[in-house]
């Protein structure tokens, strides 16, 4: 690890300040993603400016029985907080099902969204990495391709995106407050996340300096009947081959309303809207479940490596879908 400066400011706007101006400068919440980068040196700032004590950790009742979350926020605490359990019971499944008890009480509702990818060769700085020096080269593209995208990739960058808890903000139509420094913005959090194309480098829609301040859930009534559903190599502290996170409202056994988004198959969480439309308006079938996953698929591409591939996490997201939304409807009896 490299020596670097240490800086805690006095609040949001002075960290805002301190980082936008030092192009070497990063910001340090929980560190659960940033002190493993440190010691591999995968990042290696100048000056790292510390948030302890400086972002909001109360979840803020708005209007209509939505929810403002302050980025301060541990995973744990978001996870248990009866609200969110009864009014979005995907987010909560979703963050427990991620990392480890210990890693949850350290990482924050707003650093969560931002930690990057945990493909082999971004983290092993004696590999060509595109996303780690632009330019380098892809070595994931025919190396071991077990873990990576299906969906969104480019010829730059096969990676994905690691978070369990984006998707299920991605499904439940989150807004991500901003601070920079031009003050304050507000990002749809499916518009957080960038796809890889020619600039895997930059992993979201954030200028160098801003700082996520808190993060809104709105009111949804379909989101009370929502889950997570991961499938990973082991049942615990494994991230995802394939993940969904899915609300669902059911009429007379005719799905009125969906919400679908994919985890571990692209390089952003992957909102699945055509699978939303084929499903509004059909039977809660078997058909509907598996023509939704064909439409939202159809585009996939799988990616052969040394490792036999990952051509596996279609028809393995396919299943995973449907299992999701036959729970939802109330149809898994298992």
């Amino acid at each position: 690890m490299k020596p670097f400066d240490y800086l805690s400011p006095a609040d949001p706007a002075a960290a805002v300040r301190g980082v936008a101006g030092n192009p070497d400068a990063v910001f340090l919440g929980g560190g659960t993603n940033l002190v493993d980068h440190l010691k591999l040196g995968v990042a290696e700032p100048r000056l790292v400016v510390g948030l302890a004590g400086l972002l909001p950790t109360e979840i803020e009742e708005l209007d209509g029985g939505a929810l403002r979350i302050g980025a301060g926020l541990s995973n744990s605490e978001l996870a248990a907080d009866p609200r969110v359990r009864a009014r979005f019971p995907v987010l909560s499944q979703a963050l427990l099902s991620g990392a480890s008890g210990q890693l949850r009480n350290m990482a924050t509702v707003g650093g969560n969204p931002l930690q990057r990818t945990r493909c082999v060769y971004f983290q092993d700085v004696t590999t060509p990495c595109n996303k780690r020096e632009p330019g380098a080269g892809c070595s994931a593209i025919g190396g071991w391709t077990r873990h990576h995208a299906v969906l969104g990739a480019s010829e730059h960058c096969i990676a994905v995106h690691p978070s369990d808890m984006a998707v299920a903000m991605a499904a439940l139509e989150a807004r991500v407050r901003v601070l920079g420094p031009d003050g304050e913005r507000v990002v749809p959090f499916v518009d957080l996340h960038r796809l890889p194309g020619d600039a895997p480098e930059r992993d979201t829609v954030l200028e160098h300096g801003e700082l996520i301040t808190a993060i809104d859930l709105p009111a949804q009534p379909l989101a009370r009947r929502s889950a997570y559903r991961k499938v990973r190599d082991r049942a615990s502290y494994a991230f995802a081959l394939v993940s969904v996170a899915a609300a669902l409202e059911v009429v007379d056994g005719v799905i009125v309303d969906a919400r679908v988004a994919f985890g571990g198959v692209a390089h952003a969480p992957w909102r699945a809207y055509r699978a939303e439309e084929v499903l509004r308006g059909s039977p809660a079938s078997e058909e509907s479940y598996r023509a939704a996953a064909d439409a939202e698929l159809a585009d996939a591409r799988a990616a052969e490596g040394l490792d036999g591939g990952n051509a596996f996490k279609i028809p393995l997201l396919r299943r995973t879908l449907a299992a999701t939304l036959r729970e939802l409807a109330g149809e898994d009896t298992r």
